[in-house]
């Protein structure tokens, strides 16, 4: 027997719908990669995305068609997730961080139709209109005073595309599982490959983070969302944002310490989301400069693993929590939120900082697992330590044009990811699989010894990878970032790991660099790095 329930379909229009109902005059500010500051409302940006909508039908746009974007966190960024899905087609985000080449393939692959850009990617859409013959037409996301002298061909202006249409447009349902928008991911080994969210999965996503556990998203929050909208769909702010009416304050690109301080203030904004290399920025502005954030109340930090030391500055220098995050492209992106339960806050604080430090449990949508070599299901003891698998109703079932095959076994998910899972099911990365060292048959987490390394004064940035060693096969090398005017040495920061871990893990040496290698999401890149020490060898090996 079926339940009497309306068969409605979760539509991502009707995320915009709502919040042009509920919360039409609450503000999307956006910094204009151009200059200066956009401010209207969600229910100006309900019309202007049906103006767009219409728009799109009129260029040509069809059901299953792949609409590309190269563009800043923005309001016209905004308006193309909602009309692009709204209308049947896919919103393809790609990365403009990405090499030349990468970006051409990506382009291909999905078969953009038309590519939406912002003016300061006018250089690289002009090398990448060669390579991409499948494409129809180009927009320039700005108004006509400001189009570009350039040799784009079939170049619109998007303030005139929108212009030009009324938005008497009703958006039209169809079924939940069609796909909506599609992200590539470089976290897997050969070419790119794109993960395609559906409807479904995307509005299941947006109140799985929005929940008290999560995100924490609500109608008395502003989110400035730092992670870019290129990068999994800004992990899903911008629907879970018109699913609450949430205010959004979009920072375009920029994102130094100075500019997100004058935003963060300017706007009252109570929540942000990045990656750590951000924060540490916004961190080191804040601590030179003497200043304080009068309303932030959480950062979220995912993308890799939260520095502890970073963790406590915010807590006990400015009073602001931070979630620890995890999540992965073909997981749209959340799994993981680190919070408290109500026996955690009567903890001693040490207690409970213990806890935090891990990427959290899993939320409601999202199931997680370790295995053992064998697939074996390991004991949920925070010891215990195998491959992480997820699974669950936004977590990718195979690649976009099924490229490298089945990814799933047995019906979950790899993560690639290392970890282990305590009785309260929180989780804590060990390492990437492909980045744990082992050192005379014995695992070493990279993760922890890294941590160790940025709790010192003296370290700006710090990475541990495995390089070579004749009796050992594998030793931990330290590679560090000094902070500017501090001064440390290979002896004092090896000593620096006495009675922290086990002796056999400390590293046997110390490099000092000028800079780390990272990708285009932000992360550190340990295969760069092994690439660039190549040829280390340990002194007296």
């Amino acid at each position: 027997m079926l339940g009497l329930m309306m068969n409605q379909p979760m539509m991502i229009s009707a995320l915009l719908r709502h919040a042009e109902l509920n919360h039409g005059d609450t503000e999307i500010v956006s910094r204009l990669a151009v200059g200066g500051t956009h401010r209207y409302t969600y229910a100006a940006a309900a019309v202007r995305s049906r103006q767009l909508a219409r728009a799109l039908i009129a260029l040509g746009a069809k059901a299953e068609d792949r609409i590309g974007t190269l563009a800043w966190n923005s309001h016209r960024h905004f308006e193309i997730y909602y009309a692009v899905s709204g209308i049947a087609a896919i919103t393809h985000t790609i990365n403009p961080r990405l090499f030349p080449e990468q970006i051409t393939y990506i382009a291909n692959h999905a078969d953009d139709r038309f590519i939406f850009f912002d003016l300061t990617f006018t250089k690289l859409i002009e090398a990448l209109v060669p390579h991409c013959p499948g494409v129809k037409g180009w927009v320039a996301l700005c108004q006509r005073s400001e189009m570009p002298e350039c040799s784009i061909p079939n170049l619109h202006c998007y303030e005139d595309l929108v212009a030009a249409q009324s938005d008497d447009f009703e958006w039209p349902e169809f079924d939940e599982n069609t796909a909506s928008s599609l992200c590539y991911t470089s976290g897997t080994t050969g070419n790119p490959k794109g993960v395609l969210y559906s409807h479904r999965s995307t509005v299941l996503h947006a109140y799985g983070a929005a929940l008290p556990d999560a995100l924490g998203a609500s109608a008395r929050d502003c989110i400035l969302p730092v992670v870019p909208m290129f990068h999994v769909n800004a992990w899903g702010l911008p629907y879970s944002g018109a699913l609450t009416g949430a205010k959004l304050v979009m920072p375009g690109p920029h994102l130094d310490g100075a500019s997100l301080y004058t935003l963060f203030e300017e706007e009252g904004v109570t929540m942000s989301a990045g990656v750590p290399t951000i924060w540490l920025g916004l961190l080191q502005y804040l601590q030179a400069n003497e200043l304080r954030l009068s309303t932030v109340k959480r950062l979220v930090i995912g993308g890799s693993a939260a520095p502890p030391a970073m963790i406590r500055a915010f807590d006990e220098q400015y009073g602001i929590t931070v979630l620890h995050a995890w999540g992965m492209t073909e997981m749209s992106p959340l799994g993981t939120v680190n919070t408290y339960k109500h026996k955690h806050l009567a903890l001693p604080a040490e207690e409970r900082d213990r806890i935090r430090l891990k990427q959290g449990r899993g939320i409601f949508g999202v199931e997680l697992k370790i295995v053992d070599g064998d697939g074996i299901e390991l004991p949920r003891d925070g010891k215990a330590f195998g491959d992480l698998m997820v699974r669950g109703p936004w977590i990718t079932s195979g690649y976009f044009k099924s490229e490298g095959g089945d990814p799933l076994r047995d019906g979950w998910f790899p993560t690639g990811d290392v970890a282990t899972i305590d009785p309260d099911g929180y989780m804590q990365i060990t390492d990437r699989s492909k980045d744990v060292i082992k050192s005379g048959g014995e695992w070493i987490s990279s993760i922890d010894l890294e941590n160790i390394a940025v709790a010192h004064p003296a370290v700006a940035e710090a990475a541990v990878i495995g390089a070579a060693h004749p009796k050992w096969d594998e030793r931990p090398l330290l590679v560090v970032i000094k902070k500017p005017g501090q001064d440390v040495d290979r002896d004092e920061l090896i000593a620096f790991y006495e009675g922290k871990v086990a002796k056999w893990w400390i590293p046997d040496d110390v490099v000092f660099v000028d800079d780390l290698p990272h990708t285009a999401t932000g992360k550190l890149s340990k295969l760069q790095l092994r690439q660039r020490l190549q040829d280390y060898r340990f002194p007296g090996a």
